[in-house]
């Protein structure tokens, strides 16, 4: 009796379509994947697009941990052996087409197919790396550094190929909001990369290379502290008063 050949598993096309215990989802920007607090109960894969995972304190305060681009996975605690909530909330950056898998599919297809599930493993150490350098960066490193990290990042400087250059539309609050600062700080850092020849923007923020050659020979400019308003006023002498 001749034994049938297993017919090879096609992981891109099983991350590509949709099928038993799979949808593809279309995300505008601003708009949830899954939201701090529901239910794991799928996975996602992110197919087009930009997104990042956030996190709130109880006092209200909020904290990007991990930018997303395609070839991610968002939302692996689903595949704990207890169903639990979600820790982090993961909202689109830009227009995003997601593969959601249910949780019981996922684990299904990472039992039988290595191929997959060697990917899967392969992805999530990748991300695991990055969260560990972006909270080093976040404990070390100056705000203006961290806005650099950011930019080139979301322009893919230092993956295979050619790096994007132009970041997909974001604005000064969001990029505020990821790096831990405020608003006008971005702005005066965003206007210093622009003079120095970091970045172009006009409508789009174009990111140049030699943005990445500052960040890691360490040689962004160092910003000049302002002189307080008040030391002209502690530096002038009192005339002596007549005497009388």
């Amino acid at each position: 009796m001749v034994e049938l050949e297993k017919p090879r598993f096609d992981t891109a096309a099983f991350l590509a379509s949709a099928g038993l215990g799979k949808r593809i989802i279309q995300l505008a920007p601003k708009e949830a994947f899954f939201s701090q607090g529901d239910p794991a109960d799928s996975v996602f894969y992110l197919q087009k697009g930009r997104a990042k995972v956030t996190v709130v304190s109880p006092a209200g305060k909020e904290a990007t941990i991990a930018l997303l681009s395609a070839g991610d996975f968002v939302g692996e605690e689903a595949l704990a052996a207890m169903v639990g909530l979600r820790l982090a909330t993961a909202t689109a950056v830009t227009s995003c087409t997601t593969l959601k898998i249910s949780r019981e599919e996922m684990i299904h297809v990472m039992h039988l197919e290595h191929s997959f599930s060697d990917l899967f493993l392969k992805v999530i150490l990748e991300r695991s790396m990055r969260i560990q350098a972006d909270l080093v960066d976040q404990l070390f490193n100056s705000s203006e550094k961290r806005l650099a990290r950011i930019l080139l990042l979301m322009a893919e400087f230092g993956k295979p190929g050619e790096a994007e250059q132009f970041i997909p539309k974001i604005s000064q609050e969001t990029l505020a909001e990821m790096v831990g600062t405020t608003r006008s700080r971005v702005s005066f850092f965003m206007n210093r990369f622009r003079k120095l020849g970091f970045i172009e923007y006009n409508g789009r923020i174009k990111v140049h290379k030699s943005l990445l050659n500052a960040v890691l020979l360490d040689r962004l400019p160092e910003v000049k502290p302002e002189r307080p308003l008040s030391s002209a006023t502690t530096r002038t002498r009192s005339k002596p008063a007549r005497p009388a």
